[in-house]
């Protein structure tokens, strides 16, 4: 079967081997001799991998008259590999400083929020509200053909319940801007934590 060739990891990792074992300085020609015999890298990726590795700091590079020279010692690589997990360590750092004040952020906008009943109670009544709504639509089609001021009564009355279920809806609504706004929670989350309907809209 045919040879599976480098990936281009793989291509860097044997070429910084070329450095570190011989410990000596390259033009470019000589690394493109030494680097397809030695370590299987085809010539005419030598100076694309080369490159990425100056490109990385992980090869120094510098012009002695009109030729550049390449060179790289593990003492360096060591250095570099530490001032590499030094960052990461600190990006580490810094990711859990962000998750720990997010943290206390989400704790903190839940004080003076402990009013889960009266919200509970809001939420039933807008429940009740509706329910007010479809039980006059229903007195209005029995009363259809009785007095007009009665239906009209009925009618009146039913704007009312409307217009404060839809005060109230408006209410819940403007609330949950303000949290998406104040602290990036999202809709769906606000919805569960204070058990507000999915469906929760204006009536029509």
């Amino acid at each position: 079967s045919k040879k599976k060739g480098l990936n281009f990891e793989e291509k860097r990792a044997r070429m910084m081997e070329i450095f570190f074992e011989t410990k000596d300085v390259f033009q470019l020609k000589d690394i493109e001799k030494i680097a397809p015999k030695e370590k299987g890298i085809t010539s005419m990726s030598v100076k694309e991998i080369l490159q990425s590795l100056v490109d990385d700091g992980m090869v120094d590079t510098d012009r002695i008259g009109t030729s550049n020279y390449f060179w790289a010692f593990p003492s360096k690589a060591l250095h570099a590999r530490k001032r590499k997990l030094e960052e990461l360590e600190s990006q580490f750092a810094e990711s859990n400083q962000k998750k720990e004040n997010l943290q206390k952020s989400i704790e903190k906008s839940k004080i003076g929020r402990e009013d889960t009943e009266e919200r509970a109670a809001l939420l039933k009544k807008l429940a009740a509200l509706r329910q007010k709504k479809e039980q006059l639509k229903k007195e209005i089609d029995k009363y259809r053909e009785c007095d007009p001021d009665v239906v009209e009564e009925m009618r009146q009355t039913n704007q009312v319940a409307k217009e404060a279920a839809n005060r109230w809806t408006d209410n819940i609504f403007s609330i949950k801007s303000w949290a998406k706004r104040k602290f990036g929670f999202e809709e769906s989350r606000i919805d569960k934590c204070f058990g507000i309907p999915e469906d929760l809209d204006y009536i029509d």
